[in-house]
């Protein structure tokens, strides 16, 4: 009933039959609570701790939901409130004694949790589609902070069933099912149709049997950070028609579903053997603007290293000729300077008075002021001590001006000495 009901034990106001348990469970409706009382003609077997014949109330829909009380004995409980839409009543009678049991009356009330709340139910449809619990702040159905009960009603076309898969499943307070649940429904949100219910780490797969299924999350103020991404098709059973395509696992899909990069199937037959496609790569992120800014640079680039070419190209080189008056040895390093090496220059004879005697005395004579000055050069370039350098270097002047006093006394006419650097080639080249 819309506002509320009654159920009482069996055989009521006469004595209720042995051996018998009855459960009752009483849903109200989104953002409601139950207010459960016993009437006053009231008795049930008495036992300590009601162990034997009993009334158990709990706080849900479940036989293992959190127990509000229980009862027997001559007094009717007391006033009781669930804390949400449900109400869990079992009643138990053993085989021993007997009585006239119970009568029991409820009514709906507004969940005082829940009264600045609107509606929150979501409707969906299609050959598949997503739930997802971040639907309700991005629709602005509730607060952060405020505890929520929605559902997504999914409907299916006539004679298909649902296939649901989770691809994102976290409870912000696992294992407490009191506080935060994903629970899915096949048919109706009736708690006789509840399919599975899932409040733990892990959340499964789940197959309908009917063309209508609901997803329900219930969140406390402390769990809102529960969430959940569920991905629904639907499907017929084969045999399969000409625009579906079969998953061998008796399901029948939209052909459209084939190769959209999302698996439908339970097993990913319907995207095995696609054309795998080609990552993008960063010309295809380019739009014609980038394309023309960059054609652009690349081109005023080209052009500024042509200029520059043709500049170095037409630029007159300079040439310097340093004539020998006016070079100056002091322009070089000093640690670079080449050595001062004097040769003196064979005299000059007169005509017809060369013999051969003479020639061969000078020639030898020559040879060896050769090796001389050969030594002393090999001793500068090849890294001797500064002591040894300037030795070999004396020695070679002695050596020198002994050769000069010698063709001085024989009376030929010296040849002033060349400049050190061309004595230094001519030395090279001798050499």
């Amino acid at each position: 009933e819309p506002d509320g009901g009654y159920f009482t034990s069996p055989n009521y106001p006469e004595k209720y039959p042995p051996e018998r348990e009855c459960v009752y469970i009483i849903e109200a409706s989104p953002r409601q609570c139950i207010d459960l009382f016993f009437d006053e003609k009231y008795s049930i077997e008495p036992s300590w701790e009601c162990k034997f014949d009993h009334i158990e109330v709990r706080d849900g829909p479940f036989g293992f939901s959190p127990i509000i009380g229980r009862y027997c004995g001559q007094e009717s409980p007391a006033y009781v409130r669930s804390s949400g839409r449900y109400l869990y009543i079992k009643f138990v009678a053993d085989g021993e004694l007997e009585a006239i049991g119970f009568s029991a009356r409820y009514n709906f009330t507004q969940d005082p949790e829940f009264k600045d709340l609107g509606a929150l139910p979501f409707e969906l449809s299609g050959p598949e589609g997503f739930v997802e619990s971040t639907q309700i702040s991005r629709e602005g159905q509730a607060k952060q902070t405020e505890a929520v009960d929605c559902r997504w009603y999914i409907k299916a076309p006539p004679r298909a069933k649902i296939y649901m898969r989770f691809l994102e499943y976290e409870m912000h307070n696992s294992n407490e099912c009191k506080r935060n649940f994903v629970a899915i429904y096949d048919g109706s949100s009736s708690v006789e149709h509840l399919k599975n219910k899932f409040c733990s780490t892990v959340a499964n797969d789940v197959m309908l049997v009917s063309s209508v299924g609901v997803v329900r999350l219930w969140a406390d103020e402390g769990s809102r950070k529960s969430k959940f991404r569920i991905l629904f098709t639907t499907f017929h059973e084969p045999p399969c028609e000409g625009d579906t395509f079969f998953c061998h696992s008796n399901m029948c899909i939209n052909h459209t579903l084939v190769c959209n990069g999302i698996q439908n199937c339970v097993y990913p037959w319907d995207e095995n053997h696609c054309k795998e496609k080609r990552k993008a790569s960063i010309l295809d992120t380019l739009d014609n603007t980038n394309l023309t800014i960059i054609g652009i640079t690349c081109g005023l680039v080209v052009i500024l290293l042509i200029i520059s070419v043709i500049i170095q190209i037409k630029q007159p080189r300079k040439k310097y000729i340093i004539r020998r008056d006016d070079f100056d040895p002091a322009l070089l390093h000093p640690g670079f300077e080449p050595p001062h090496y004097e040769l003196c220059t064979l005299r000059r004879a007169p005509s017809g008075d060369l013999t051969d005697a003479a020639l061969a005395e000078d020639f030898e004579k020559f040879h060896k002021l050769r090796r001389s000055s050969s030594k002393c050069i090999r001793d500068h370039h090849c890294g001797s001590q500064q002591g040894s350098v300037h030795g070999s270097v004396h020695g070679s002047r002695s050596n020198l001006s002994m050769r000069d006093a010698t063709i001085a006394a024989d009376g030929g006419a010296l040849v002033p000495p060349l400049p050190p650097c061309f004595l230094y080639v001519l030395d090279m080249v001798i050499i």
